[in-house]
């Protein structure tokens, strides 16, 4: 008992930290209550109203409402206001229903869908004027969206045309490439047929002998194409083999033994069968087919050119044609089945020789009375299956077989897709090609190879279809002739429905008569004309988000200084954007663009509910039942932080635990520094000039992890500012300097200058610290923030009540100038005090001492300069730069020989190596002199002392000089 009363004697002369700011979060209740602080008090508004420097605009992609967010989102919108947030900082940077009731059904349940998202994007932390949306079915949004459209239109860019299109028979409209998705495990029919040749040009004598009984072998996979057939294409350069099918060789329990693949009639039934096909593939098709064949001839595909076939459905004579270099040997028969009005390559081959566009087929996928027998069946079901059985009964068929593909769907209704000609409405992107193409080598794009993928892209995609067959959108604003159906669209016509639109929306093109939609000047010929049911397709509404946004409200800048949206969005919303900018005003919409790649599970694999692998953002932050397994926005928004966005990114339950407890070590970093400081001013401020050089040095550390963290903001590579918080600040600051100055921040003397030396230090720690993670970690660094105990004056003089209103950290170039000598002395000390530790560990194990403070440590060393400055460092006038304080011991001798050193005397010991093979030895013994009560060092002081026998000369001092703020402190 007596013992654990002197434990206690000195107890109020010690400065523990002291602060109200919990080591637990408390994520759940702590987030939304400083998500509302903000909010009551309009930070966001007042930090944007205080910029001074100039503006930075990062335009977000309009809202996509469909439904809830996932993590897909979360990662995006997160990465964004990192950045918004770090430039607010850092200001030197900167059909039953009607068409109306359908619209008005659509617009309810986008504007319900934005409400739900912007709700879960505040709770991510994510800030953002919330109450002037800008949303693409605003009025105003769709007058600019026209204005952009009839800027093209009369520079000649829009036109109406029939050419094939993917078509969506489940929602009845044209469909862009960006619309589409591909799911894995598509299985189609795949069908080998021949077409029957009738006669060969008179330059092509090689066909002579074989014309009688002499076929064209074609592969597809969208059999029900066929009644569409135009002509057979081939490849001018490949080598062609008629070959002869040996009928005695066809094994016909071939195809009863695979019951999904079966052999035609024409291999049963048919002898001396001659086919054309590409030489290459002939080993190949006899495996297939299950037949030998036998070369009797080859031509090249030039060759070949205008021989003519019988189509194998409707009897007419169809010509072979050359086609492109899509035309190879890797797969099929090197002849291609080329239907104009369902495929793109089959339609530019088309237009070279003039070939009919056929496309039976209407609205909902169905063969139409063109179709004939076929008419009434659906193309993707029976009517795939009826082609395939009457060509089998025209002896066309050789083999049908499941082929597992690639194959576009529709990505609303996830049903498949058709390639169909129809009527629409097309930007001719090659008019503006080339200036695009220029356009994008001005642009600065993350990650670098960003460039060559939508460079790519952009040179070879073909004309854009803009026209939807849907009821809700903007609409395509022409008028049709009731007879000669001539559109009717010029300045005069566009300007005024643009006027109409921006007063009344878009739905008055519905509501309001021709005669009411068309200028004065056409108003006595409006019974002549109807008004088009087309609308605009989503990425042309997206796309002219510059328009009605960047160049229409104030404050904001066109271009925009940076897009941001995941790698998908190439061939979308950043091409879109492209397009039109560049078609309306010769420029890109952004001088910047950043892309992300997609979120995956741990183990790299996809997310899907049928796997059960989906991390929910709401769940991670909120947790699930009870609230259990919350980790917290900070939490999700510090992972986003910590992974290389430019590719593929991996997330789940161990993710997200080795981010909550980087989270945990780091607040508690930052507690610890706030504890510290509880009793500090800025008036207590030690000059630099004054302080220990180990502080000196801890802010050299300091300045120099600010200034590459502010780089790696400037480059928007976050993973790099997560790397140096998680080793400066968890590692490196806790381990080695905040470990060292807990013996002069508790037992130094309140306002001696070893205190206030070490909480000058902690000061410029904390107030850097907490700023330069703020924009990745808002919630804990307004937390900190808010648990200040002394005020912050910005360089501009206001008192900073929040933490984005004190701006970014000045750089402090005295503190970067700390010597290079200096820089790596003190590299060389934290290596030596490493390496002391290890003596020490070994002691321990030994049972030499317990507590470092209970050894003494001996040095020797090889190399003059070093011993030099050891020597120095152990009789330092600044008890903070001595040696045993650095190394957490009681003492420490630097010994200028080991010959008269024994074991007895030094029982532990060890060596290491550094710069130039100088070895440095290291001893332990146990320390000198008695314990002291207060600070547990041990000292030969202790017991000299009449009025304090148990205390050190330190702590004797401190105990004896009457401090006013003791008695304040018990």
């Amino acid at each position: 008992m007596k013992e654990k009363q002197e434990d206690g004697k000195y107890k109020h002369t010690i400065d523990l930290p002291r602060t109200a700011f919990g080591l637990r979060a408390n994520s759940v209740v702590r987030e939304p209550e400083i998500q509302r602080l903000w909010d009551e008090n309009q930070v966001f508004k007042r930090v944007a109203g205080r910029n001074t420097g100039g503006s930075f605009v990062l335009h977000d992609g309009p809202p996509y409402a469909n439904g809830d967010l996932h993590m897909g989102h979360a990662l995006n919108k997160i990465l964004k206001d990192i950045i918004n947030r770090y430039k607010s900082m850092d200001q030197d940077a900167r059909k039953e229903l009607t068409p109306l009731k359908l619209r008005a059904k659509a617009a309810k349940f986008a504007k319900s869908t934005v409400k739900n998202q912007m709700a879960a994007f505040k709770r991510y932390g994510i800030w953002g004027d919330w109450d002037h949306p800008y949303l693409t079915l605003d009025p105003e949004y769709e007058a600019a969206q026209i204005e952009v459209f009839g800027k093209m239109a009369l520079q000649g860019y829009i036109y109406r045309g029939r050419k094939p299109v993917h078509w969506s028979p489940s929602s009845r409209t044209a469909l862009a490439e960006a619309e589409l998705e591909y799911p894995e495990g598509h299985v189609s029919k795949s069908m080998y047929a021949l077409f029957r040749l009738v006669s060969a040009p008179t330059s092509c004598k090689v066909l002579d002998d074989f014309i009688a009984n002499l076929g064209l072998a074609i592969w597809t996979t969208t059999p029900w194409t066929i009644p569409a057939n135009a002509a057979v294409a081939v490849n001018s350069k490949l080598q062609y083999a008629v070959v002869e099918v040996d009928s005695n060789s066809v094994d016909i329990t071939a195809s009863s033994v695979d019951k999904e693949k079966r052999l035609g009639n024409v291999l049963k039934e048919h002898a001396k069968l001659h086919l054309v096909v590409a030489l290459d593939l002939v080993p190949t098709l006899e495996a297939k087919w299950g037949v030998k064949l036998i070369v009797k001839a080859t031509l090249t595909g030039a060759e070949l050119e205008n021989c003519r076939y019988v189509h194998p459905i409707e009897s007419r004579e169809c010509p072979v044609v050359i086609g492109g270099d899509y035309i190879t040997t890797e797969s099929g028969t090197g002849l291609v089945h080329t239907a104009p009005g369902h495929g793109q390559e089959d339609y530019v081959t088309g237009l070279k020789y003039g070939l009919p566009v056929l496309s039976p087929v209407d609205d909902e996928g169905i063969f139409t009375e063109v179709a004939g027998q076929f008419s009434g069946l659906d193309v993707l079901g029976n009517g795939n299956i009826a082609v395939i059985e009457c060509l089998d009964k025209n002896s066309s068929m050789i083999m049908v077989e499941p082929y597992k593909h690639k194959y576009p769907y529709d990505w609303r209704t996830k049903k498949p897709t058709i390639f169909r000609a129809t009527e629409q409405w097309f930007a001719s992107v090659e008019g503006f090609r080339n200036a695009a193409m220029d356009s994008i080598n001005q642009v600065t794009w993350t990650p670098p190879q960003a460039q060559n993928r939508i460079s790519a892209m952009t040179s070879s995609r073909s004309d854009w279809c803009i026209s939807r067959q849907r009821t809700w959108g903007v609409p395509i604003p022409v008028f049709y002739h009731v007879e000669s159906k001539e559109p009717l669209m010029n300045e005069e016509t566009i300007d005024h429905i643009k006027s109409i639109i921006s007063q009344k929306g878009s739905d008055a093109w519905w509501y309001m008569k021709v005669e009411e939609l068309l200028p004065e000047k056409y108003r006595n010929e409006a019974s002549n004309y109807v008004k088009g049911t087309d609308t605009m397709d989503v990425w042309f509404d997206s796309g002219s988000s510059w328009a009605a946004v960047l160049a229409k409200r104030n404050g904001l800048t066109y271009p925009a200084d940076l897009y941001l949206e995941g790698t998908d969005q190439h061939r979308g919303w950043f091409q879109s954007s492209l397009l039109t900018s560049i078609a309306t005003n010769g420029k890109a919409p952004y001088y910047g663009v950043i892309t992300h790649g997609f979120v995956l599970d741990e183990r790299g694999f996809k997310m899907s509910k049928s796997l059960g692998n989906v991390v929910d953002p709401r769940t991670v932050i909120e947790g699930g039942k009870d609230q259990k397994d919350s980790f917290g926005a900070d939490v999700l928004r510090l992972w986003v932080s910590s992974v290389d966005y430019t590719g593929d990114v991996l997330i789940g339950p161990k993710v997200l635990r080795q981010m909550s407890d980087i989270y945990r070590k780091l607040r508690g970093t930052l507690r610890f520094l706030l504890g510290n400081l509880h009793d500090w001013k800025a008036d207590y401020d030690v000059p630099y000039t004054e302080l220990p050089m180990i502080d000196q040095y801890a802010l050299f550390q300091l300045e120099s992890i600010v200034k590459n963290i502010k780089e790696s903001y400037d480059n928007y590579q976050f993973f790099k500012i997560f790397q140096i918080i998680q080793r400066f600040v968890v590692v490196d600051l806790s381990n080695f300097y905040l470990d060292v100055a807990k013996d002069r921040l508790y037992v130094g003397g309140t306002t001696s200058p070893t205190r206030r030396s070490c909480q000058t230090v902690l000061a410029a720690h904390l107030l850097s610290i907490v700023r330069v993670i703020a924009p990745i970690l808002p919630h804990l660094a307004e937390d900190v923030w808010q648990n200040l105990p002394f005020p912050f004056t910005a360089e501009d003089g206001h008192t900073a009540n929040f933490v984005f209103e004190s701006r970014w950290p000045v750089l402090n170039e005295r503190h970067l100038a700390f010597p290079e000598e200096e820089v790596n002395f003190w590299g060389t000390i934290l290596e030596l005090r490493t390496e002391v530790n290890k003596v020490l560990e070994v002691a321990r194990t030994r049972k030499l001492i317990g507590s470092s403070l209970e050894a003494k440590v001996y040095l020797h060393a090889s190399d003059v300069g070093l011993v030099s400055r050891l020597v120095d460092m152990c009789a330092s006038e600044n008890d903070a730069d001595t040696l045993h304080r650095i190394f957490l011991t009681s003492q420490v001798e630097i010994l200028p020989s080991l010959e008269n050193v024994s074991e007895d005397d030094i029982p532990c010991t060890g060596e290491y190596l550094i710069e130039n093979n100088n070895k440095v030895w290291i001893g332990v013994s146990r320390a000198n002199g008695l314990k002291c009560e207060r600070c547990w060092n041990f000292s030969l002081q202790v017991g000299t002392y009449d009025d304090h026998p148990s205390l050190c000369g330190r702590c004797h001092s401190v105990v004896s000089q009457p401090i006013p703020a003791l008695a304040a402190a018990s």
